[in-house]
């Protein structure tokens, strides 16, 4: 595996989509199944038994230690979500027991990825209708990261469809003590994403603007902003 260079990066605004529905609530779904607080306490016990994040943040994870986790500081629990959990078959730069942060530089850039990702789960069920939200989280980073851009030797690792190399080259970075890989989108071209490895480089997380993707039966959805949104305080779990 041909070395990859470092680069500074000091990069504000990224973008990161996620579902809405994944974002704050002001209560806890849980609440209306509860009869009384003690049942509330003992339904909440129930779920971070099998909780992915709560589990890593109390040192059950396979792929990611406690110590690496972030808390204290303003919307710890959806950095650590993206963690510690990771897709059933990895992605680009993880594996299944270990997630990362990834974010594009651009919100171009970001939706492509989405929209890619949305349109092959559409295609494998032949049905593009339906209509999904998703929030943009920004932050900010100032570290060194590996980076891909201009390397001819890493095309393999940039791979459309296979994610074999690029995820065994992210295990062997991440075993050097790698904070994370810089590299080219090959959802949309002249785009550049980030794959974080390391939580606590996720700085100022805040949220942006959300937006309604829509299939009305072609593979290529219409794209509407909705709202910027004002993340409310987290409220400790019970």
């Amino acid at each position: 595996m041909a070395a990859v260079p470092v680069t500074p990066l000091r990069q504000f605004d990224t973008c990161r989509l996620i579902p809405s529905g994944f974002v704050d609530k002001e209560d806890s779904v849980l609440v209306p199944l509860s009869e009384n607080t003690a049942h509330l306490a003992d339904i909440f016990e129930l779920d971070n038994a099998t909780n992915q994040r709560v589990m890593a943040e109390h040192g059950r994870a396979m792929g990611i230690g406690r110590d690496e986790l972030v808390s204290g500081i303003p919307n710890f629990r959806i950095i650590n979500a993206a963690y510690a959990y990771a897709r059933p078959e990895g992605s680009r730069f993880n594996n299944d027991e270990r997630g990362a942060w990834y974010c594009a530089f651009d919100i171009e850039t970001a939706l492509a990825e989405i929209i890619f990702h949305k349109t092959v789960e559409y295609d494998e069920i032949d049905r593009f209708d339906d209509s999904v939200r998703y929030q943009n989280l920004l932050a900010d980073f100032n570290s060194e990261f590996h980076d891909l851009r201009g390397s001819a030797r890493h095309k393999k690792i940039l791979a459309r469809d296979n994610y074999i190399a690029s995820q065994k080259l992210a295990a062997q970075l991440l075993e050097q003590g790698s904070l994370g890989i810089i590299y080219p989108s090959v959802r949309h071209t002249g785009g550049t994403n980030l794959a974080c490895f390391r939580p606590a480089l996720v700085g100022n997380v805040r949220l942006g603007t959300v937006y309604e993707l829509t299939w009305s039966g072609a593979p290529e959805p219409e794209v509407a902003a909705i709202k910027t949104r004002t993340l409310k305080p987290q409220k400790r779990e019970g």
